[in-house]
């Protein structure tokens, strides 16, 4: 099956991924983009869940303050290598977690953080809908990152300081 360049741009631009991966998914998937682009947020998700035992010992602390200096966010994203924490996509991935956490006041990372026996019935950053396209989780744009920079990626703690409380 041939594949056009018209369809490998349109995947590009809705994943993200170099073009060599979005051709391979469109042959695979006999160029439907819907199925190319679930496969290669599937991709994603491998990769995490492959390196998820490497170590995480580069990042960034991306900080973000909103609403004339009423609400403020720490954020620590941590991934393998210094190399992707200086990528624009990272370093856009961290940016728009902080706004994300600044807007949404989420209490956890995830229900993982929660110690047991704890009844918080909050929300979790990694669960809820991303603030940029509410289609997504923030868990899925993480995963979309991964797929684009191949290195596994994880949010690490937060802070977030709002005037009053």
């Amino acid at each position: 099956m041939q594949v056009t360049v018209e369809k490998i741009k349109e995947l590009r631009q809705r994943t993200g991924v170099g073009i060599m991966d979005c051709k391979k998914a469109l042959l695979d998937c006999e160029g439907d983009l819907d199925i190319a682009t679930a496969k290669l947020r599937e991709r994603g998700f491998s990769i995490a869940q492959k390196n998820k035992g490497r170590t995480l010992k580069s990042g960034m602390v991306e900080s973000y303050v909103h609403g004339g200096g009423r609400i403020g966010v720490l954020v620590e994203v941590n991934c393998e290598t210094d190399f992707v924490a200086r990528t624009p996509d990272f370093r856009e991935l961290a940016h728009d977690l902080a706004m994300q956490i600044a807007a949404c006041a989420p209490e956890a990372i995830s229900p993982d953080e929660v110690p047991a026996g704890d009844d918080a019935d909050g929300t979790y950053l990694l669960l809820q809908p991303f603030i940029k396209d509410p289609q997504k989780t923030v868990q899925d744009v993480i995963f979309e990152v991964i797929a684009r920079v191949g290195e596994n990626i994880r949010v690490n703690r937060f802070a977030r300081f709002e005037l009053g409380d």
